[in-house]
């Protein structure tokens, strides 16, 4: 299935709404997953034409993905990444994790962004940026779309250091997520310290049940669902 390639449109609208001069597109990864942090990334591009190939991570295969970042990390004007580990998600929630992964990303910028695209319907930023949200940016704003390709890429290669120290469960194979592997090692082995003990899996596990963190869920991480029970 062919895909439209993304464009400066959002980019260019900001400016020309707003001001600003630089912009910045932000995207995530692993909020679905079981273990490992999430982790941002935030990319500035200015208006350049951007290398063939680009398109939101999830469009891409693996080896497309691994071929295609350090490009992108070298294309672009700047770019940093920010990470939220596991007991800051079970400790804050998400919204506020990836908040706290968003601001690091954003600080770690060699330059100071005038205007923040991100990608979704949530606004999970806020103050003092201003911010854009655009449904399925990854795949419209090219911005959005390299830092989707960066953040997984990164993300991959920290499960697999991860996956080393774990090896029955395979994060090198499914990057936290939940899979038929990691069920079973769950199962048999229990949650690592990289885990997400907050979550509705652990309900399922009734040999480590008493491992699970509770945290009281604000209205803000109503729209999430990483903590969905899922059957093993």
């Amino acid at each position: 299935m062919a895909y439209e390639p993304p464009t400066h449109a959002v980019e260019r609208s900001l400016r020309a709404t707003t001001g600003a001069k630089v912009v910045v597109g932000i995207d995530e990864v692993g909020r679905g997953a079981w273990a490992g942090p999430v982790t941002v990334c935030a990319a500035v591009t200015g208006l350049r034409r951007p290398p063939a190939g680009l398109t939101d991570s999830k469009l891409l295969s693996r080896a497309q993905r691994i071929a295609l970042a350090p490009v992108l990390e070298s294309w672009v004007t700047a770019h940093a990444l920010g990470h939220a580990s596991p007991e800051e998600i079970d400790t804050l929630g998400m919204t506020a994790a990836l908040r706290l992964a968003a601001t690091r990303a954003l600080n770690g910028l060699t330059v100071r962004p005038d205007a923040v695209i991100l990608d979704g319907k949530y606004d999970y930023l806020g103050a003092p940026w201003t911010v854009r949200t655009v449904i399925k940016g990854d795949q419209s704003c090219v911005a959005v779309a390299a830092a989707s390709v960066i953040a997984k890429v990164r993300r991959d290669a920290i499960m697999a250091q991860l996956g080393a120290e774990h090896a029955a469960f395979c994060f090198g194979e499914n990057a936290g997520y939940p899979s038929p592997v990691h069920r079973a090692a769950l199962l048999e082995l229990g949650p690592t310290p990289q885990h997400r003990l907050s979550w509705a899996y652990m309900d399922a596990l009734p040999r480590w049940r008493h491992m699970k963190r509770v945290r009281v869920t604000s209205a803000a991480d109503a729209p999430q669902t990483e903590g969905q029970l899922f059957a093993f």
